[in-house]
Formats: structure tokens, C-alpha cells, sequence
């Protein structure tokens, strides 16, 4: 979802976002849930708001713009989808529609029936005009992640006062989870436009659980929707506090109890002492296994890294748990696919074919392909400036080629302004860089169309325009593009799972990229907070939390 590196033709995201250890990484719509508004009364008497720190200041919550997990984050509370994923699972349900698609013979017609029960936060109704309104928009206003259904949809119409039907340009097995991304929310056809950069950057009108009601420079308040259509949330609304990227004031605050629950973003020495202090009951830290990665792109096209011995050998050398539990301190997990290890075609296929810390294998590798310690190879290793983490691995990197690799490999870390680094691994000119990938949605073509698809190039000369250039390998293999088209159009599942293993098994032979790592997620809150959790989908609910 959120990549600088996004395709700018038709792979899934076009822009990096920074590495953020304990980021969300898929955002998808809200799940069913039903608020009522401010103090609640109930039986156990009235219901608390509760307040919320994070350095994520949002630039603005339009869902046909908001392509950073700040924004994303809170829309994910204030909207609905027409799809969401179960709290406890990654398995897709229906939200605004009442049953999955009915997909045509030739996959291409997409008619999803809808909720009859649904106001908008201004009283607009909901209903097919008003969802296919908010699908238009998304296409045509041209924001920033308007690709992701304007490169596949050909038409959206209402054909019926709660029946919608979409048609797509070619077949897409994964649809159903891409309009569960939290940009394609129902909006109040009275509250927004249609047309390019129309867009509403200081107020959200949709149908999810929780309203708007007020936007100060460094707050947001969000009051529970007494008139939503699912099931009533656990607090009267959720106070958001900003601290301007500074992760100190957060966590101090936290510390002070000034916030209620942080999320978003802590330093590693920070998530390491607020987790070991919880485990003393002086607060409460909640984990999950991330669906963001972190790899290494290898530029194919450069020397050394254009022999495929040489991107073997550094395959071999990685020691990933090394860098999981000593350099950033246990606050990741070894991936050996870009494909993370909690979606089901998951295969380590590069610890079956390199295992971790192979020095052995990396030296017989470099030395077969020529190198020596008079002639060593010698290769930059690239990385976004703000990004602390990726600052360490690739220090850590070239001291660990030194003290095992015996002069055959050397590794130049080096890091520029994010602006920089972005478009210079489009434009081929770094042979090595860390970069991370938050996906749009929760399938394994998310994770693979973006990175290896090409739609222009050859074997000989590399990718030229397509997922593969703007990730920064170039790389081509016609084989794997074939695979890549044929899952896009699979629906039997078993059929897809055996194409992805062999999409799996060629990238870890070929090697044009390196997985290293996928995060974990934390949020922590004072021992008072009940119901904080973190969804597999990587959706953080206010509303399960109570006070």
C-alpha cells in the first residue's frame, strides 16, 4: 500500500512510504461496528472517551488522496467499505455489501448487493448511486491512489436502488480484497465532488462508526455515530493527540499518563523498554506480526550485481536473525519471501535455497564468479536518510562482510535526503537499496505484481517500464510474467498457491530482490484500557477499546 517506489502504469502502489517499525501496513476499511454519540449511557453507567498519542499527523483524511498510513489509519475508523477483514483473521466479509461478489464466467462483471440500512454522518442516504458515486470519485478526482482502480475498472453503475455492478478491463482474481482498501469508502454524494483535485482536505463525511467533529492543529476529535447501522463501540469517541514526529514527546507522554494508548511510531530502545516494563504490569503492550517488508532491491543491470553469482552470494551472506534480534533489538521477524509468513502461499523459498549466514556458500559463490581479496567486489548500499533502522542494518551489513567475508565482498553504505533516494532507484542509479513495502491489500499479488511485472524489456536488456523498473531491479524474466498474468486471472485457489510457489521459487533463484524482514506492530496502553488489539489486516479499532 504505502511505497514511494509504486509503478507508475498499472502495478499495485506507486510510493515508498518511510520504514516505520511499528507501522500499519495493510489499512483496510472498518469492520461493523455501531457508535452512539459522546457519553453513552449504559448499564455499567456512562461510556469514557479515550485519548490517543502518534507522531502520524495526517495532511488531510479526503479518501480519494490519502495515501499515508496517518491519514489511512483514522479513516479506517471513520469509513466503511464495501468489504472488510474480520477482526481476528485476514478473511474478507462483507461490510457495506451483504455478500461477497457474483464474479461472471470470464471474471470480468463484478454485481455485489448492498446494506438498506445505512445513513450517511450528514443523513444522506446510503445506497447504489451514493456507492458508485464514491468509486467514480476515487478514479477521476486522480489522487494519489486512484490507480489502483482506475488501471483495472472500466465502468461502475448502480443497476439497481441497492445492487452494484463493476466491470474491469481484464480479469482480477483479487478485486474483492482491493475494495476493501480504505480509499474506496462510501462518501455523501452531498459532501464532495467529482473532478480532478476536488478534493476535501480538512473534513470526512462517510457511514462509519465514528464522525468528525473537530480538527485542530495538532488534535483530532472523533465522536461515536449514534445513528450507525452495526453494532455500538466500547467508548463515547477517541481523542487523537499529535507530537509532530517526535517520538520522545509520545513516549513520555505515554510514560506520564497523559495518553490513554500510543501508537505510532516509537523508537526500538522505546518499544523495547515500554514492552519489558509491561511484562512488570505497569501498562499494557499489545503486538502483532506485520504485513509490511523490508528488502533489498539488486539492480540487475549493474555491475557486479548484473552476474548472477555475485547477487547469490549476498543472498547467502544475509544473516537475518542477526539483524532481527541484535540490531533491531527483536522488534522484527526473518522473512525468506517477499510475500509475508501469515498469507497462506507463503514459501521461504530463500532459506531453502541459501539458508541464513552461509559464508561458506557466499566465499565459494564470489570466488567461482572470479573475486578475490586483491579484487574484491565492492557495492554501495543505498538507503532513505530518515530512516534510523535501515541506517543500522546496512552498517551492520558491511562490518558483518568484513569480519566473515575475508576481503571478497565489501559493502559502502550510504544514505540520502528521501526525496533523493526515491527517485534515484527509479532511475537505476544505486546497485543496492533497503527499502520497505506497505501493501494496498491483503493478497500475494501485492506483494509480487509490483516487483516483477514488466510490461516492456527483454532478458538482455532488463525491464525498461513496468513494476519491476520503478522498484529499482529491472528486472525481466518472461516466465515469471507469464505467472504473474496467469494468477491475476486464476479463482481456484489451490491453482493460484502452486503459482505462486513457482513465482516464489524463481525470485529466490534469480535473486533481483533479497527479503530481510516484516515487522511487528505495538500499541500500548495504560492498564486501565480494556479491548486494545491490533487486526491481522493490520486495522487498529478504536472501538473494541473501553475505559
Amino acid at each position: 500500500m504505502i511505497h514511494h517506489l509504486k509503478p507508475k502504469w498499472q502495478a499495485w502502489g506507486r510510493f515508498l512510504s518511510l520504514f516505520l517499525l511499528c507501522a500499519t501496513v495493510v489499512i483496510a476499511c472498518a469492520s461493523d461496528n455501531d457508535a452512539v454519540e459522546n457519553e453513552i449511557e449504559t448499564l455499567n453507567g456512562e461510556r469514557s472517551r479515550i485519548t490517543l498519542g502518534t507522531t502520524q499527523k495526517p495532511s488531510h483524511l479526503d479518501p480519494a488522496d490519502s495515501y499515508q498510513i496517518a491519514g489511512l489509519g483514522i479513516l479506517y475508523n471513520l469509513s466503511d467499505c464495501l468489504f472488510a477483514y474480520e477482526l481476528d483473521s485476514t478473511e474478507l466479509k462483507p461490510q457495506l455489501a451483504t455478500a461477497l461478489p457474483e464474479v461472471s464466467d470470464d471474471g470480468l462483471t463484478y454485481t455485489i448487493p448492498l446494506r438498506e440500512d445505512v445513513v450517511f454522518h450528514d443523513q444522506t442516504p446510503f445506497n447504489a448511486e451514493a456507492m458508485a458515486f464514491s468509486l467514480r470519485r476515487f478514479m477521476e478526482n486522480e489522487g494519489q491512489p486512484s490507480f489502483l482502480l482506475a488501471d483495472i475498472v472500466n465502468s461502475v453503475e448502480a443497476t439497481g436502488d441497492y445492487e452494484l455492478t463493476i466491470e474491469l478491463d481484464s480479469p482480477f482474481s483479487a478485486f474483492p480484497a482491493l475494495l476493501a482498501f480504505t480509499g474506496t469508502a462510501a462518501v455523501s454524494p452531498n459532501a464532495y465532488e467529482i473532478g480532478k483535485d476536488q478534493f476535501n482536505e480538512e473534513t470526512f463525511v462517510g457511514t462509519g462508526p465514528y464522525q468528525l467533529t473537530e480538527w485542530e492543529e495538532d488534535s483530532l476529535e472523533l465522536t461515536a455515530f449514534e445513528q450507525y447501522w452495526g453494532e455500538t463501540p466500547e467508548n463515547a469517541g477517541v481523542n487523537i493527540q499529535f507530537y509532530a514526529n517526535e517520538a520522545t514527546e509520545l513516549f513520555e507522554a505515554f510514560q506520564d499518563g497523559e495518553v490513554d494508548v500510543a501508537y505510532q511510531s516509537l523508537d526500538v530502545d522505546q518499544i523495547r523498554y515500554l514492552v519489558e516494563e509491561a511484562t512488570e504490569g505497569k501498562w499494557q503492550a499489545v503486538s502483532s506480526p506485520g504485513m509490511a517488508v523490508v528488502y533489498m532491491a539488486l539492480n540487475v543491470t549493474k555491475e557486479p550485481l548484473d552476474d548472477p553469482q555475485v547477487r547469490r552470494a549476498i543472498a547467502s551472506m544475509i544473516d537475518r536473525n542477526l539483524f532481527t534480534e541484535t540490531t533491531l533489538e527483536g522488534q522484527a521477524e526473518p522473512i525468506y519471501s517477499l510475500i509475508p509468513t501469515s498469507v497462506e502461499v507463503y514459501e521461504p523459498a530463500f532459506q531453502n535455497q541459501y539458508g541464513d549466514g552461509n559464508i561458506e556458500q557466499a566465499k565459494a559463490l564470489l570466488t567461482e564468479a572470479g573475486y578475490s581479496e586483491d579484487d574484491p567486489v565492492t557495492v554501495e548500499i543505498w538507503y532513505p536518510g530518515a530512516s534510523h533502522n535501515r541506517h543500522l542494518v546496512a552498517s551492520r551489513l558491511q562490518e558483518y562482510a568484513e569480519e566473515h567475508l575475508e576481503g571478497l565482498l565489501q559493502f559502502e553504505p550510504q544514505g540520502n535526503d528521501d526525496g533523493t533516494f526515491f527517485s534515484s532507484v527509479r532511475e537505476g542509479l544505486y546497485p543496492i537499496s533497503l527499502v520497505d513495502w506497505h501493501p494496498d491489500f491483503i493478497d500475494p499479488d501485492n506483494y509480487i505484481h509490483p516487483f516483477v511485472s514488466c510490461g516492456e524489456g527483454s532478458e538482455e536488456t532488463g525491464c525498461e517500464e513496468g513494476g519491476a523498473a520503478s522498484q529499482g531491479s529491472f528486472y525481466y524474466n518472461e516466465r515469471l510474467n507469464e505467472l504473474v498474468t496467469l494468477q491475476r486471472q486464476e479463482q481456484d485457489p489451490e491453482t493460484r498457491q502452486e503459482q505462486f510457489a513457482e513465482i516464489q521459487e524463481i525470485i529466490a533463484t534469480d535473486v533481483p530482490y533479497i527479503p530481510l524482514w516484516q515487522v511487528k506492530n505495538h500499541v500500548f496502553a495504560q492498564n486501565e484500557i480494556t479491548g486494545v488489539k491490533l487486526s491481522p489486516s493490520q486495522g487498529f479499532p478504536y472501538w473494541t477499546m473501553a475505559k
